[in-house]
């Protein structure tokens, strides 16, 4: 069995993905590997996280090293590694190249706008001529994690999204009724007009958590708005760690009301990077 493993090493998580020579029918429809499976992993520093990924995805899916004839790895923790990983050939793919591609097999699209919701956030315009990173924002989960360690004193990524579940973004954000009192037709009442511009003194810690979390990811939208303009793409592929916040499908389905751009979030859309990174071609160490 010949193995690939496509591995995202993030600043705080990674990403694991294998795929597989396919079988003859796989092949016959045009796809030369099948996915074995994906998981991922936390841990303190990168390296840890990168080896404690390989070996739970070997387990887990009882695939030998042996087994295993190429790995790709990608994100900001792929430049500590210099050598093979356990003497197999190990390269390095560069990560708009790997977002890009991942978000195009998820998608089944062939061109697309990516926007990759990690730490910060990074847009990369994706089809059939190539992976082009616009640009990227500071603005991610390390925001959402930084403000809710100051406002709430809640540093777990897990315990801020369970808090937020209860939340009401009406105690916290100021909307376009707010102000007009009435919806006007290029401005729908329910948007947003001012992050936290209507903070009441009652509102409640799942208010503020919530609203944290719909500043961060109404921020990503907006950009993305903006990356699209004097562009003919009118597809916006959102991938990375946040998309699957519980509020994210939500949050961009809201984009539809004012702009012509359709957002959607592809299954495993958490391991676009990995994905990409297994299917495209590196720089060998």
């Amino acid at each position: 069995m010949s193995v690939v493993l496509g591995i995202d090493v993030g600043g705080s998580t990674t990403k694991i993905v294998g795929f597989r020579s396919a079988g003859r029918a796989n092949r016959d429809n045009g796809d030369p590997r099948e996915q074995i499976g994906m998981l991922q992993v936390r841990a303190a520093d990168q390296i840890t996280s990168l080896y404690g990924a390989i070996g739970n995805f070997l387990h887990k899916y009882d695939t030998g090293l042996d087994d295993v004839e190429l790995i790709n790895l990608t994100g900001v923790g792929a430049s500590f590694i210099d050598d093979p990983i356990y003497g197999i050939n190990t390269c390095k793919v560069d990560e708009f190249q790997a977002i890009g591609r991942g978000a195009l097999h998820l998608s089944g699209l062939g061109e697309a706008l990516v926007v990759s919701l990690g730490t910060g956030t990074a847009f990369v315009r994706a089809g059939a001529e190539g992976m082009t990173h616009i640009g990227g924002s500071g603005v991610g989960g390390g925001t959402i994690i930084g403000l809710a360690t100051r406002m709430l004193g809640k540093s777990d990524f897990d315990a801020i999204l369970s808090l937020a579940a209860d939340g009401n973004l009406e105690n916290v954000d100021l909307t376009v009724s707010d102000i007009l009192g009435r919806e006007i037709p290029t401005l729908p009442a329910h948007l947003t007009a001012a992050n936290f511009g209507k903070i009441k003194s009652t509102a409640s810690e799942a208010d503020i958590a919530l609203g944290i979390i719909n500043m961060v990811l109404q921020a990503a939208g907006m950009l993305a708005v903006f990356a699209a303009r004097g562009d003919s793409v009118r597809d916006v592929v959102l991938t990375g760690s946040l998309t699957a916040i519980p509020q994210a499908e939500s949050i961009f389905a809201r984009f539809k009301a004012t702009t012509t751009l359709a957002f959607s979030i592809p299954p495993d859309a958490v391991y676009a990077t990995a994905i990409g990174a297994a299917l495209q071609g590196g720089e060998a160490n």
